[in-house]
């Protein structure tokens, strides 16, 4: 149930001076090691990854695309300090994060347009990942400026190969929505896609305080014996791994705080046929957060039967918990 940390030693650091690290790798016979210009020309923008909690996960060239840069935009300057910190990186540092994204990117692009080589970094993982960065890589598109990439840790494909569970397809969702009422309705969506065929691992990001609520509405929605896996701290000291049904999960945490970053996988569905039970186990679950009509909307796409049918049904139901609530 517990996986091992992952920690990268020093010597696997180390520059081999034998190896060309980039140009027998590059399909043109040329490495880009970064979007940057060093002719006074437009430059671009890298999307550089960073470790998803060690340190020693970060690579060389990484490194190198940060120090190189005029500008590094961050999602939290404060987190990437420690970072540069750490390999002596000076170049300075901008916010853009999901409030001020919109507003900076016309600016960003001109900055680009004049000269101005950036890096853009999340706290951790892939940018763009239920990061920020999306609007500035399509106005950077737009423009047509150099952009690349630097690929590295990924905290979801990093839970997916440990899961246990099948790895491709998958589907990362990203954070499920806050509040119960809302993270039904998702989820009724997505039981609804696997009725109508598809079938993945999904993959989504929580906060530790909404683990168990989310596996518990997980349970309601899916059923409680589909294969499910908890990643948690992955590549730190105490890196956990919890595999189990999503019902024994949900009563697991709700018994156990967990802590730290937490990365969620469901399994696939079995091939199924929809039943009265399934669509009186979904309407109740729906009844208690939504109207009739809504909750009879929701079932009717997730369960694949007409909303007439579906809606009857949920008058019935609402009924017979109105009169055992009185």
């Amino acid at each position: 149930m517990c996986a091992s940390s992952s920690r990268s030693s020093s010597a696997n650091n180390r520059p081999d001076e034998a190896y060309d690290r980039t140009s027998t790798l590059h399909s043109e016979g040329k490495a880009s090691r970064h979007a940057f210009s060093s002719s006074g020309g437009a430059a671009g923008l890298t999307l550089v990854a960073t470790p998803i909690g060690n340190l020693g996960d970060f690579s060389l060239r990484g490194a190198e695309a940060l120090a190189e840069a005029d500008l590094i935009l961050c999602e939290d300057t404060r987190m990437t300090a420690r970072l540069l910190s750490d390999r002596n990186i000076t170049t300075r540092t901008e916010a853009l994060h999901e409030h001020n994204e919109r507003q900076r990117v016309p600016a960003l692009i001109e900055r680009m347009q004049n000269g101005t080589r950036m890096a853009l970094v999340s706290d951790a993982g892939m940018p763009l990942m239920s990061d920020p960065g999306f609007r500035l890589v399509r106005a950077v598109i737009e423009a047509d400026l150099p952009l690349t990439v630097i690929p590295g840790p990924n905290a979801a494909l990093t839970a997916l190969v440990l899961s246990g569970l099948p790895p491709h397809p998958f589907m990362f969702i990203g954070f499920p929505p806050p509040r119960s009422a809302a993270r039904k309705e998702a989820f009724a969506k997505l039981r609804a896609a696997e009725r109508a065929g598809l079938s993945a691992t999904l993959i989504w990001h929580e906060a530790p305080h909404r683990l168990a609520d989310t596996l518990a509405d997980m349970a309601e929605v899916f059923g409680e014996d589909r294969p499910c896996a908890v990643g948690r701290e992955l590549t730190k000291r105490f890196e956990e791994v919890k595999r189990g049904p999503v019902g024994t999960l949900a009563a697991f945490y709700a018994e156990t705080a967990p802590r730290g970053e937490i990365t969620l996988l469901l399994g696939p569905a079995e091939a199924e046929e929809s039943s009265a039970d399934d669509l009186d186990t979904t309407l109740r679950s729906l009844l208690s957060t939504h109207s009739v009509k809504d909750a009879a909307a929701l079932a009717a796409t997730a369960i694949g039967l007409p909303r007439r049918t579906v809606y009857a049904r949920a008058l019935e139901l609402a009924a017979e918990l109105k009169n055992s609530a009185d």
